[in-house]
C-alpha cells in the first residue's frame, strides 16, 4: 500500500515539477481564469444581500458574457477547462441574481416589503 501511494506521490511531484506545468502556471490559460474568479465569487457573496441593489441590466450583460466565454473556453486549443468552470459558475450565480431581481421587482416582493413598512406605526 505504501509503495502505491509513494508511486502516486512521485508521479504527482514529477508532473508539478515539469517544464510544461511551469509554463502553464505562467500562461494566460491559468492566470486569466484565476483573475476572473472574482466575478462569480462576488455574485455568490451577494446572494445574502438585499435584492433592491441588483442591477437587472448588469445581470443580463454578465449572463451573456459568461455564456459567450464558456463557448470560447471550449473552442480554444488547448481547451481551457479552468476558464469554462469559472464562467459556468458565474452563469449560475448570475441566473440566481436575475431570479432574485425579478422576484423582488416584478413579482411583488418589493410591494410586500413596502406594505409592511407602511403598516408599522411610527414611533416618533
Amino acid at each position: 500500500m505504501s509503495q502505491a501511494s509513494g508511486s502516486i506521490a512521485s508521479r504527482i511531484t514529477q508532473k508539478l515539477g515539469s517544464p510544461e506545468f511551469r509554463n502553464y502556471l505562467m500562461s494566460t490559460h491559468f492566470w486569466g481564469p484565476v483573475a476572473n474568479w472574482g466575478i462569480p465569487l462576488a455574485a455568490i457573496a451577494d446572494w445574502k444581500k438585499d435584492p433592491a441593489y441588483i442591477s437587472g441590466n448588469m445581470t443580463v450583460a454578465l449572463c451573456v458574457y459568461s455564456g459567450l466565454f464558456m463557448r470560447f473556453a471550449l473552442a480554444v486549443q488547448p481547451t481551457n477547462y479552468l476558464l469554462f468552470a469559472c464562467h459556468a459558475t458565474n452563469e449560475v450565480a448570475q441566473l440566481v441574481q436575475g431570479y432574485r431581481y425579478l422576484q423582488y421587482n416584478k413579482f411583488g416582493d418589493n410591494k410586500a416589503a413596502e406594505q409592511k413598512q407602511e403598516e408599522k406605526p411610527s414611533t416618533a
